[in-house]
């Protein structure tokens, strides 16, 4: 599986924070920043939009280090993606992903 998808199948490298962080591209920062804070009710900033992949080492916008309960369920877990985990097919956090991305299970499943 590559690095860059993450523990719930979505791919890193798709990713508007991961592109703006290997681009160095503020103007991308700025634009998801605005959408993410929008979509989340959240104060997102510029400076938040720093991410270098959800499995990889490295920097990860806050979501992602410490928000996300896939990420932090599969850490918990010890698993390299939600797709070793045997509670895959019936878990509720994964199944919004899926019916919101259904690329993922393929993902996953690769």
């Amino acid at each position: 599986m590559r690095k860059m998808i993450s523990y719930c199948g979505l791919d890193c490298e798709k990713c508007d924070a991961y592109l703006a962080t290997v681009h160095d591209d503020q103007a991308l920062r700025e634009k998801t920043a605005k959408l993410w804070a929008e979509l989340n009710s959240a104060p997102i900033l510029p400076e938040h939009i720093n991410c270098q992949g959800c499995r990889a080492e490295g920097v990860k916008t806050v979501f992602c280090d410490s928000l996300c309960d896939i990420r932090q369920c599969a850490l918990k877990k010890g698993v390299t993606t939600c797709g070793a985990c045997s509670d895959m097919e019936t878990c509720q956090m994964l199944g919004v992903m899926r019916s919101n991305n259904p690329e993922i299970l393929k993902n996953l499943k690769g």
